[in-house]
């Protein structure tokens, strides 16, 4: 969506807050021990607290109020019975509905203690997701988002999955553009706007730039087996830096 009034912003903020701060208390009561479906159900009683509704059940009818993906899961993992391990990389994606407004935002986490590599793999795709929030400005073409993601995953020694990447949210979960890149396409003419609400989320890993789903339909894993770390945010685009809706202060 394009915001077009400080209605639209106020909402928007506010689901924001709400899905950072889900993402917040889930990850302090992530521990070696405790099952995915645990996790899952810590985010849902905190987002039921808050009024908001699960993006995920209430658009796709997801299996989960959040998705929690595992190491070589890059994205949509079902919360279930599987216990989390020391040594796990755990990326936990929440998405919530509030009053018509949808906020997404994601981050993947270490369960110390995990090897160097998993160590940098995480810093660099946070990295990746700062270095492209810094390009992306009104007037600024789309690929320039994607080109940032994949310079510095490239410098690291990492690749980007290609087939996951960021989208606009607002009214709906997933909105034009559909394809925010993770990978430089410089085909793409299209160029942000003003006022655009988009997700900018790197999804990194090492040798394979593919997924593959899982036979429960859901869970896309790197297609060598590596494990994948992303991280998101919610903004909306302007003139100067984008306004990040679901960062906390």
């Amino acid at each position: 969506m394009s915001i077009d009034s400080e209605q639209d912003l106020a909402a928007l903020r506010e689901i924001g807050r709400i899905c950072a701060l889900t993402l917040k208390e889930m990850q302090a009561h992530l521990r070696p021990g405790i099952t995915t479906g645990e996790l899952d159900a810590v985010g849902a009683a905190f987002l039921a607290k808050h009024g908001a509704r699960s993006a995920p059940q209430l658009v796709y009818h997801f299996p989960g109020a959040t998705c929690i993906s595992i190491n070589d899961e890059a994205a949509h993992g079902i919360p279930g019975a599987r216990v989390i391990k020391a040594g796990d990389l755990v990326n936990i994606d929440v998405s919530a509905e509030l009053n018509g407004y949808y906020g997404d935002t994601a981050a993947t986490y270490a369960v110390p203690p995990v090897s160097s590599q998993a160590e940098r793999l995480l810093k660099y795709a946070q990295k990746a997701l700062d270095e492209a929030i810094a390009v992306a400005r009104a007037g600024t073409p789309l690929s320039l988002i994607g080109r940032a993601i994949e310079g510095r995953a490239q410098r690291g020694g990492f690749t980007t999955l290609h087939e996951l990447g960021g989208h606009g949210v607002g009214r709906g979960l997933h909105e034009a553009p559909h394809n925010v890149p993770t990978y430089d396409t410089r085909r793409s003419g299209q160029r942000l706007t003003e006022g655009l609400v988009i997700t900018i989320e790197p999804f990194l890993t090492t040798g394979t730039n593919r997924v593959k789903e899982d036979a429960n339909g859901w869970t896309l894993r790197t297609m060598n087996g590596s494990p994948s770390a992303q991280f998101e945010h919610s903004m909306v685009i302007t003139r100067g830096k984008p306004l990040i809706l679901t960062a906390l202060a």
